[in-house]
């Protein structure tokens, strides 16, 4: 009843979407609506518009009537209801080259005079570590300057690696979505002897997606009933390398032990993170005096440098590969409408996403790790990026048990 109270005297809740795609955007953006229409119905809720960039511009939108009776139809859509953006709030000279903010101004105050203007009492930050620490420091800049705003993030990020939170929103779906395009692609098998397959996985610095697909894709193998004659067999249509970035690996080991797959099944599918080897990669274009392409945040270009044709180059010669695939699915996999899994996780954070707004608690919601997985409010301070997968998890080792693959 406090927090219902404290609704109904706040007037404008607002939320954005921000950094890359993931399984979850549109569910969790559903969520709140909903949930607010619910528990405080007389609250005026309005959605930045791509992000922080949306936030430095004023482009918002408000969600009406209609929006909020319709709002549970967006958890069948994947991608963001109301646009995304790669923005960081403290990098003042990419906001003013991208026109977001004048020559001079500070983002945080232009972004802290932008809500004060719209009225906004309560922000939500749906978004992964980047968007989330650039909440923080927002967070921070508005206490410290005193602006009365409580501030709540939703941790989404496919890659599952945000610090302390054991699952993030849509890194299942992520997962799921990623082995069903394996298995078309794994299909062009067919289409050429001595075939080298690589499933290039997105994930930078942690490796969890790239396993939890090839997981999923080897589960799936292990249950399709396959025909077992010629092409149509389980052990052709397999997993048969996983790389993450996590793992270091002996090349000529693995080359050994995979051209022996070549040679009796007559192909080779390997699965292998987007950050797999980019410090070798990176290494050799300093060496070169090459220019490495960053964003806003200071990563490394994954698309520009292409990790997955540089493992396919490595492996092609010593498998004498006759022909090479290398296909990404991390577009595919990112867009999807969240799953099952998903949109339970979906619905316990909204749902405490709301109440600790509404009782004026800022953080972000998740389960917490260092509290025994609690769903809990965690404090920004304590919101990092770079969560490493543990490659000792019993199922991913199992997993490369069961390929014959090295730990």
């Amino acid at each position: 009843m406090e927090g219902l109270a404290r609704a109904m005297s706040t007037k404008t809740v607002a939320m954005l979407t921000a950094g890359g795609l993931a399984p979850c955007l549109s569910s969790a953006v559903g969520g709140l609506i909903e949930r607010y229409t619910a528990v405080a119905p007389d609250m005026r809720i309005i959605a930045y518009r791509n992000g922080y960039a949306g936030l430095l511009t004023g482009n918002w939108i408000e969600a009406n009537d209609k929006v909020r009776s319709e709002a549970g139809r967006l958890h069948a859509f994947g991608g963001s209801p109301i646009g995304n953006s790669r923005v960081k709030l403290t990098n003042v000279d990419d906001c003013v080259k991208r026109g977001l903010v004048k020559p001079g101004e500070n983002p945080l105050h232009v972004a802290a005079e932008q809500l004060t203007r719209d009225g906004v009492d309560i922000l939500h930050t749906i978004g992964g570590d980047d968007t989330n620490t650039a909440a923080a420091d927002l967070a921070k800049y508005l206490s410290d300057n005193g602006y009365p705003l409580t501030v709540v993030g939703l941790p989404k990020t496919i890659d599952n690696d945000v610090i302390p939170i054991r699952q993030s929103l849509g890194a299942w779906t992520a997962a799921e979505q990623g082995a069903i395009y394996a298995r078309n692609i794994i299909a062009e098998h067919s289409a050429n002897p001595r075939m080298l397959i690589v499933h290039e996985v997105m994930g930078r610095n942690c490796g969890w997606l790239t396993a939890a697909t090839a997981h999923e894709h080897h589960k799936w193998v292990k249950s399709a009933p396959f025909a077992e004659w010629v092409d149509n067999a389980a052990a052709r249509w397999d997993v048969h390398g996983v790389f993450v970035p996590e793992q270091p690996f002996d090349i000529a080991v693995e080359a050994k032990r995979l051209r022996a797959i070549m040679d009796e099944q007559d192909g080779v599918n390997l699965f292998i993170s987007e950050g797999a080897g980019v410090n070798e990669i990176v290494a050799a274009m300093e060496t070169a005096d090459e220019e490495v392409p960053r964003d806003a945040f200071g990563h490394v270009k994954l698309d520009k440098i292409n990790p997955g044709a540089w493992f396919a180059d490595q492996f092609a010669k010593h498998l004498g590969a006759e022909k090479v695939l290398v296909q990404k699915s991390g577009y595919f996999s990112r867009s999807a409408p969240a799953n099952e899994a998903d949109l339970e996780l979906i619905s316990a954070c909204t749902h405490h996403a709301v109440e600790a707004a509404l009782a004026g608690q800022s953080g972000v919601v998740g389960q917490d790790e260092d509290a025994g997985d609690e769903l809990r409010v965690i404090e920004f301070e304590r919101i990092k990026g770079g969560k490493v997968f543990d490659t000792s998890a019993p199922w991913f080792a199992e997993l490369l048990r069961e390929l014959g693959q090295a730990g």
